[in-house]
C-alpha cells in the first residue's frame, strides 16, 4: 500500500494515477471524504486527515510500505512559519507510523537556504523530514510546465504569454506527468538512507520556448511578454494573493533571475519524457486546468 498526499493537486494527482496504472494499491489522504469520490472510482482507498494533524496523519500512514509527501503551495500567512509547523507534524507522523520509506517533493534550487523565495521553504522542509524514515528520497523537481496553465486563457485569447521569467533564460522545467511517474518509480525502488534526485524534462526550456509551443499548438504566433518587476506585486495583489505569499513568490522569480534555480550537481539526475509540446497541448485542451 502506497499513501499519497495532495492527490487533488497537480503533482499528487499524477503520483496517484501513476501508481494505480502500475497496479499498486493506493491510499489517498484528503481533507474531506467527499473529495475522494473519483479516487474511490479508480480503486483507491481514501483516508481523511488534515496534513498538519500529526495524530490523524500517523493513522493515515499506518500499514503503508511508502508514502509521497509534499509541502502544499502557500495560500495565506507566512510560508516559512507554515513549513516549520507542517514539516514537524509530518516528520512526527512518519516516525509514529514506523513508515519505512518516503518520497518528498522538493524543488531544484532547494540546496539554497535563502535567496530563492518560496523555494527556500523546501530547504527547511527537507531538513525537517531528513531521517524521518529509514529510506528518504527528496525529489527536486524543475518548474512545472503546468504552471503556465495559469495564463493559458490569456495566451489563447490575446496571443501573449505574460511571464515573470526572462523570456530567453532556459531553466529546468518538467511536466507533472513525469513527476508522477518518477515518484511512483522511486516509491517502488528499494534503497536505504537518503537520496536527492533532481528531475527535469527532456531538455531545459525558457518562457520563449513555452510561447513557441503555444504558437505551434494554436496555429498562430504567440509573443512572450516580460512583466517588469515593479508591476508584479500589484498584479499578484489584484489576483488576491496575500502579501506574505506574494513576497515569497516574487523572491522565487528573483532567485531564478539571479541564477540560483540550478541543479546541485552531485545529486542523482533524471529527465522525463514528456515534451514541452505535449504538455502545452494538454493545457490548451483542458483550458489550462
Amino acid at each position: 500500500m502506497y499513501v499519497v498526499l495532495g492527490a487533488n493537486g497537480r503533482a499528487g494527482g499524477e503520483v496517484a494515477r501513476a501508481l494505480i496504472e502500475r497496479g499498486e494499491a493506493v491510499r489517498v489522504v484528503l481533507r474531506r471524504k467527499e473529495q475522494g469520490e473519483k479516487w474511490t472510482a479508480f480503486g483507491a482507498e481514501v483516508a481523511v486527515a488534515d496534513i498538519d494533524d500529526a495524530d490523524a496523519m500517523a493513522d493515515a500512514l499506518k500499514g503503508a510500505q511508502a508514502a509521497f509527501l509534499l509541502n502544499p503551495p502557500p495560500a495565506s500567512g507566512d510560508p516559512f512559519a507554515r513549513t516549520e509547523e507542517l514539516g514537524a507534524a509530518l516528520a512526527d507522523a512518519v516516525r509514529r507510523a514506523r513508515l519505512p520509506k518516503i518520497v518528498v517533493l522538493s524543488s531544484i534550487g532547494a540546496q539554497h537556504a535563502s535567496g530563492t523565495g518560496v523555494i527556500a521553504t523546501l530547504n527547511r522542509f527537507e531538513a525537517l523530514l531528513d531521517g524521518a524514515a529509514p529510506a528518504t528520497a527528496f525529489l527536486r523537481s524543475g518548474y512545472f510546465v503546468e504552471t503556465w496553465g495559469e495564463v493559458a486563457e490569456t495566451v489563447m485569447s490575446e496571443s501573449v504569454l505574460p511571464t515573470f521569467l526572462e523570456p530567453s533564460q532556459k531553466i529546468p522545467m518538467v511536466s507533472t506527468i513525469d513527476v508522477g511517474r518518477t515518484v511512483a518509480a522511486l516509491l517502488c525502488e528499494e534503497w536505504t538512507g537518503k537520496r536527492v534526485v533532481e528531475l527535469s524534462g527532456p531538455e531545459d526550456w525558457s518562457a520563449g520556448d513555452v510561447a513557441s509551443a503555444f504558437a505551434d499548438v494554436l496555429g498562430h504566433p504567440v509573443k512572450s511578454m516580460l512583466v517588469p518587476p515593479e508591476q508584479r506585486a500589484a498584479i499578484l495583489a489584484g489576483e488576491g494573493v496575500p502579501h506574505e505569499v506574494a513576497r515569497a513568490l516574487l523572491g522565487m522569480f528573483e532567485g531564478i533571475a539571479n541564477g540560483l534555480f540550478v541543479r546541485q550537481g552531485d545529486s542523482e539526475q533524471r529527465r522525463g519524457t514528456i515534451s514541452l509540446a505535449m504538455a502545452v497541448e494538454r493545457l490548451v485542451t483542458t483550458g489550462g486546468r
